[in-house]
């Protein structure tokens, strides 16, 4: 029954429309919804999706605070282009991550890593 559901992450963001231009025009995401201060994102017909809610209190994301999508291949030079230009940052990220992907943070402090590992790897 859990390996069946959907996942639904949420996250405050002090900026909708910086937030939507990273997960949208950076990495892709589609808007799946939106309604006052909520936003929400993600892939159509995934079984998960990211929730921004606006707030007026500052994330205090960690290091550690990971969105890790498995890509199971290389990324694409032009996906990191869009992420820089989207307001994404690249950022190091340790020695495992670092090899194997690539990591970002969003305008809020977040971190995204795109592996270019495998799920089942």
């Amino acid at each position: 029954m859990i390996a069946a559901a959907h996942l639904r992450i949420a996250r405050p963001t002090l900026s909708l429309a910086a937030a939507e231009r990273f997960w949208t025009a950076g990495l892709g995401l589609d808007v799946l919804f939106r309604k006052d201060d909520l936003l929400m994102v993600g892939a159509p017909g995934a079984a998960w999706h990211l929730e921004l809610v606006a707030s007026d209190v500052a994330p205090a994301p960690t290091a550690e605070d990971l969105l890790v999508l498995y890509l199971d291949g290389p990324v694409d030079d032009a996906l990191s282009t869009r992420l820089t230009a989207a307001g994404g940052r690249r950022t190091p990220q340790g020695d495992y991550w670092d090899r194997w992907g690539v990591t970002f943070t969003d305008p809020d402090g977040y971190r995204l890593v795109l592996s270019t590992r495998g799920w089942s790897n």
